[in-house]
């Protein structure tokens, strides 16, 4: 009898840490989930601040480029793409549409030398620097959390319990080759 009882004490022991050591993974995962998402939220609040920003941007450029209507007009379609998208891969396309209309909105100011000496528009360009710092700064947090995520459940046992409670990898945010060439900027 004894002999019986140890056993069944061992295996609701093993049991019991194996359920022990489930819960903790999943408990692990939803924190490096919930990072994820708040280093996501962190990017979002800085590509909002810019969104908010540009708006100004234009309006002062607007008064010494007023013919460059079409660039003001992607500027306006980029912007409401990024504030009616709804998951994380959507504002991350909309994001980089955002970028490509500012970085044409800039190459326009480039032929505007008095702009560039205004001082609203030099106090504008300033902010927007800071705002584009943030972002990089946010992202790159964003991509560590889910580089810490993907890494943890793609190993073992993280890949057994990932499977079994239904985590799926975290999406990068990634610059597009494109985007990754410098302008050429003539005077």
């Amino acid at each position: 009898m004894k002999k019986g009882l140890i056993i069944l004490l061992v295996i609701v022991g093993v049991v019991g840490l194996m359920f022990a050591s489930a819960i903790s993974k999943y408990n692990t995962l939803v924190q490096m989930d919930e990072a994820i998402k708040q280093a996501w939220a962190q990017v979002d609040n800085q590509l909002k601040r810019r969104a908010d920003l540009v708006p100004n941007l234009v309006n002062t450029v607007k008064g010494y480029a007023a013919h460059e209507k079409g660039i003001f007009e992607n500027i306006a379609e980029a912007r409401a793409k990024l504030a009616g998208a709804g998951t994380i891969p959507e504002k991350i396309a909309a994001a980089r549409g955002f970028e490509g209309a500012l970085s044409r909105l800039l190459m326009v100011v480039e032929n505007y030398p008095l702009l560039k000496a205004d001082k609203n528009f030099s106090r504008l360009m300033d902010e927007l620097s800071g705002t584009e710092n943030r972002i990089a700064v946010e992202r790159m947090r964003y991509n560590k959390a889910v580089e810490v995520y993907n890494a943890n459940i793609k190993m073992f046992p993280g890949r057994i319990y990932a499977a079994i409670f239904g985590f799926t990898p975290g999406t990068y945010y990634q610059v597009k080759e494109q985007d990754k060439v410098l302008p050429k900027v003539e005077f």
